[in-house]
């Protein structure tokens, strides 16, 4: 990407040139869109519950960036001699989910292809002056995180079919659940606030915890929006029930080892950091919650607002003053 023309319209207020969750297309002075796709392969058995889950997980970015989705196109992959109500399933659980997130499906598109595809384009509306980025954190901050971790090692268990009922029902739970709550939580703090509270977001997802933390702690020097350094506590994170013992059992996803080569150098451990957890703050996620960076002083107001919306979080961590490596854990 950094080989192609850079885009000089300057309504694109977020574009590909960074590594922001979605992008930001300026329209007049108080409304601006807010453009994003996603779609993958099926990751559970049950048809209409990978429909729920891409749409959700689909639908995230838009959440991530602060802002409302309105309406959504669908892209489907399927194979030719496939079982048409397999698709038909794939489709409804999707809508089930757009039906909930208030999103109107308002076409797309499909092609024949070996293996099955689903997922969405999702636009929404945003008050420009109230973007979030997955940039900005700043020292101080404190970092908040909405949903527990463990979706891919489990899924990897699911296809081996070494999953226990329990966990399945979990992991399943936590990918089909909307980050709409927790947008709509904080957003109405930061209006309560009146002020600027929310210095930066992201949704957790392919690159895992750590991947996404090195992302919101490189900032965009470009634009003079300085990096930080982010200092994680294991012991704070929540897990899905069974994701450590899928760690243990050996069952890890490809994407888990591309995270650990790519990150590995920008983040230290602690000694007491046991390997299995280690290995959780890599594992690629999907549909996973957002990782919040705000001002300490609205801590408990943040967390208080997330409960009122029915949203678990937990604080995780702090930002620091840029060191190296970027990220700390402890």
């Amino acid at each position: 990407m950094r080989r192609l023309p850079v885009p000089n319209d300057p309504k694109v207020l977020v574009g590909f040139t960074t590594n922001d969750d979605a992008g930001v297309y300026l329209i007049s002075e108080d409304m601006a869109l807010v453009q994003t796709v996603d779609f993958f392969t099926p990751i559970v058995d049950d048809p209409f519950t990978f429909g729920q889950i891409a749409a959700a997980n689909s639908l995230s970015d838009v959440y991530a960036m602060g802002g409302r989705a309105i309406s959504a196109l669908s892209i489907v992959g399927f194979p030719e001699k496939g079982d048409p109500e397999i698709l038909e399933q794939i489709i409804r659980g999707g809508l089930s989910k757009m039906l909930e997130a208030q999103c109107s499906v308002v076409g797309g598109h499909s092609i024949r292809n070996d293996d099955i595809q689903f997922g969405y384009a999702v636009t929404g509306l945003i008050d420009p002056k109230r973007v979030w980025r997955n940039v900005g954190a700043q020292t101080g901050d404190v970092l908040l995180l909405t949903k527990s971790l463990g979706t891919g090692v489990i899924s990897t268990a699911i296809k081996q079919e070494r999953a226990a009922s329990a966990t399945i029902a979990a992991a399943i739970a936590s990918m089909a659940e909307l980050n709409r709550a927790a947008s709509e939580a904080l957003r109405e703090l930061e209006r309560d606030a009146k002020k600027r509270i929310i210095h930066a977001v992201t949704d957790i997802t392919g690159f895992g915890l750590l991947g996404h933390a090195r992302e919101m702690a490189l900032g965009d020097p470009a634009n003079k929006v300085p990096q930080v350094s982010f200092e994680l506590d294991h012991r704070a994170f929540t897990l899905l029930p069974g994701a450590l013992e899928a760690v243990r059992a050996g069952l890890i996803p490809g994407g888990l080892k591309n995270n650990r080569e790519f990150v590995g150098d920008c983040v230290a451990f602690e000694q007491n950091v046991p390997e299995d957890i280690r290995s959780v703050l890599f594992d690629p996620q999907t549909s996973g919650g957002l990782l919040i960076a705000l001002a300490p002083e609205t801590e408990n107001a943040a967390l208080k607002a997330l409960e009122k919306y029915e949203t678990h979080a937990v604080r995780v961590g702090r930002v620091l003053e840029k060191t190296s490596p970027l990220l700390h854990v402890l």
